[in-house]
This record gives C-alpha cells, sequence and structure tokens, in this order.
C-alpha cells in the first residue's frame, strides 16, 4: 500500500491520495494530512500510521531537523 505523510500549505500533490486524517506536530504546530491510495485506504492502518508520525515528527524536533514536505508512511 501506498501511504504518505504531506505538509499542509506544501506544493506535495496531494490529487492521487485519498485523506485519511490530520496530524499535529505538538513541537512547532505543522499540520500533516495521511494519504492513502483510494484502492487500499485502510482507518485502522491510518491511525497506526498517525502514532507512528507523532513519534517521528517528536524526534525530528529532538535533533533539530526540519519536517520533510513528504513522509512516506509504513504500512
Amino acid at each position: 500500500m501506498l501511504a504518505v505523510a504531506i505538509k499542509k500549505g506544501s506544493r506535495e500533490k496531494t490529487l492521487d491520495f485519498q485523506e485519511m486524517g490530520t496530524v499535529r506536530c505538538d513541537g512547532c504546530g505543522e499540520e500533516f494530512f495521511i494519504g492513502h491510495n483510494p484502492q487500499s485506504a485502510d482507518r485502522r492502518v491510518a491511525e497506526r500510521q498517525a502514532k507512528w508520525l507523532e513519534k517521528v515528527l517528536a524526534e525530528e524536533h529532538e535533533r533539530d531537523r526540519k519536517h520533510c514536505d513528504r513522509i512516506e508512511l509504513p504500512d
């Protein structure tokens, strides 16, 4: 399954994805929408990915890294 997190307001294309939810970074407030391929969209997977993404965003702040506009999500 192809799943990505795309920073809201970025120039990344979202047309090919079904929006599955939004994650807000606790450190800076940037928001990312979780997008799935419409043929394989799965709410339970999206919930796991949201938890994973929250951890990744927090780790990036700990390492003084900026968030990418697009982050590939695990299945």
